[in-house]
């Protein structure tokens, strides 16, 4: 999954930007997410022709951003995973998210469930995820609570050229769209790795976002002074849901792995978009991330293993 972001309900006097509070994940470059470790593998199509392995992550990130907006999270986080790859491209996949931000501070975990297959130079993930949340402050909630992706993955070397959709749901329904582009830059058993990774990337995060805002009934004097004598509102709480670009990345992910460990190190830049109309200040934001990742093979032949010990 992933990143998870989360936020407050909005002050019902002021605009009403989803008054379940905005809570979605986005699909950028996380390298405790199992998005960024699928990436790094799909840069190796023959990891899943063979063997079956089960993959563990520990991480931090520097900072946790919004599906459109910083919420001024700068506190680190923590995150572990645990995947278990099936040599018919069936996986499983366990993650939990911690932040002294919240209460209480183990406030995610996610449960996710997948088919992972590549065909010549195209690789497909199709993945089911559910959200555990575990706020304990009334003032956060969880209007998406579960999410059914399809991610797409075309590799024309040095470039990968990959295509997310994802609709989440729950109390509410919101799609996304995300196109982008990885450079892989690659160099194996080189001073003491057996792979070293660079594969820079840009992605655009598009979908839609309701909100609710409160307008005025009229804004002439008169018509003001005639409710106001006769007790009638002046506002009321207009429905908005808009589609756009909801957010630009860059993204310089690193990736050094010896034998059986694999060292993940990331930094993302964002540039969130407001929607038209859409009353909210976003800011652009920046976050490091980096996980250790162990591999556990079950059989003699793993893929997951056994690629480290290609030749050049």
């Amino acid at each position: 999954m992933a990143r998870v972001a989360c936020a407050q309900k909005p002050d019902s006097t002021t605009q009403k930007k989803n008054t379940e509070a905005a809570v979605l994940p986005l699909l950028s470059s996380d390298s405790l997410s199992i998005f960024q470790l699928i990436d790094s593998l799909v840069n190796m199509p023959e990891l899943f022709e063979v063997g079956s392995s089960l993959v563990v992550r520990t991480g931090y990130n520097s900072n946790i951003t919004s599906a459109n907006e910083s919420l001024n999270l700068s506190q680190f986080g923590l995150s572990g995973g645990l995947s278990y790859f099936h040599k018919s491209g069936l996986y499983l996949d366990g993650t939990a998210y911690w932040s002294q931000e919240y209460s209480p501070s183990l406030y995610l975990t996610i449960g996710s469930a997948g088919y992972l297959k590549t065909i010549k130079k195209w690789t497909f993930n199709l993945e089911y995820s559910r959200f555990f949340y575990s706020f304990s402050d009334s003032t956060y909630s969880a209007p998406y609570t579960n999410t059914l992706g399809l991610s797409n993955y075309f590799n024309l070397k040095p470039f990968l050229f990959r295509l997310d959709y994802a609709l989440y749901f729950g109390d509410k329904t919101a799609n996304r769209i995300m196109p982008g582009v990885m450079i892989n830059l690659e160099k194996r058993n080189w001073l003491g790795m057996s792979r070293f990774l660079v594969y820079p990337s840009f992605n655009v995060l598009l979908g839609n976002e309701s909100w609710q805002i409160y307008q005025p009934y009229s804004t002439r004097l008169i018509d003001i002074i005639y409710r106001v004598r006769h007790n009638l509102p002046l506002y009321y709480l207009e429905d908005n849901n808009k589609f756009g670009v909801l957010n630009y990345s860059m993204s310089l992910p690193v990736s050094i792995s010896l034998k059986n460990w694999t060292f993940l190190l990331s930094y993302t830049y964002n540039f969130p978009q407001a929607l038209p109309g859409e009353q909210i200040s976003v800011a652009n934001s920046g976050n490091l991330s980096f996980s250790l990742i162990r591999y556990f093979n079950f059989k003699s032949k793993s893929g997951l293993i056994d690629f480290y010990k290609l030749p050049k």
